[in-house]
């Protein structure tokens, strides 16, 4: 891999749990993580060749969307900072971070149990890639893994046996393929308002966003925190008699 500075490129693996499964655990071991990790950089590598001149970056360690989509992308950004500390050379480029006696390593990589039973973990990883490859790489990455981004069987298998579980679909996702799943899901619950909040947070934060509610009540995000119009406030500008204001305002309280 080439000197100088290198850009990180974040990705997922992506576990869609058959109907029913729980995983066993929620993290691997040190051993464990260097052998998934090692899978991950073979599926990678037989996409996109150039993934070769890169370093991989993996937690061991399944998370939920909530986890890992937040304001700074808390769980990436300790990856980068903890892979960029290892030396290069070791590991060929491979760098894998699990569990010892437990606990990962630092509380960003470790996944919260509250959020332990959804349909999709995740398994954040990263490519750290010099500056003069990173934009081709990126590019190949976004076109290849929409396109083609199953991981291999070998890496299906051996996530299912180190697990406990049963998957239906196992494939790499970007970090943009992430947050565009994530925006579909909240459409699909007429929370796109809200979804357009959120991802201000999350990638311009420094900026005022505001937007409507599919009833019509204003919702701002600045400065870290998102503002909601008060429901009684709302209801002033609504017309209507009597019942049709209380169906209404049961709605937008709802």
């Amino acid at each position: 891999m080439e000197a100088g500075p290198l850009e990180a490129l974040p990705a997922v693996l992506a576990l869609e749990l058959s109907p029913g499964e729980h995983p066993r655990r929620l993290s691997l071991s040190r051993d464990e993580a260097a052998e998934l990790a090692a899978l991950v950089a073979e599926d990678l590598q037989t996409l996109v060749p150039q993934v070769k001149q890169a370093r991989l970056v993996l937690a061991g360690a399944l998370f939920d969307a909530v986890e890992l989509l937040r304001p700074g992308f808390p769980a990436w950004a300790t990856l980068d900072e903890l892979a960029r500390r290892v030396p290069r050379g070791q590991l060929e480029n491979v760098v894998a971070f699990g569990h010892h006696e437990g606990r990962m390593p630092t509380q960003p990589l470790e996944p919260d149990p509250a959020y332990a039973d959804g349909p999709m973990r995740l398994l954040p990883l990263s490519l750290l890639a010099p500056e003069a490859l990173a934009g081709e790489l990126s590019e190949r990455l976004e076109v290849e893994l929409v396109g083609r981004g199953e991981a291999g069987s070998r890496t299906a298998d051996w996530l299912m046996r180190c697990f406990g579980i049963q998957l239906e679909h196992v494939r790499y996702l970007s970090r943009n393929d992430l947050l565009a799943l994530t925006c579909v899901q909240y459409e699909h619950v007429n929370l796109a308002p809200l979804w357009q909040l959120l991802e201000a947070a999350m990638l311009t934060p420094y900026r005022t966003e505001t937007t409507l509610s599919a009833r019509g009540l204003a919702l701002r995000y600045a400065d870290g925190a998102i503002w909601a119009q008060s429901p009684a406030q709302w209801l002033t500008t609504q017309t209507g008699d009597s019942a049709e204001r209380s169906h209404a305002f049961a709605g937008i309280v709802f």
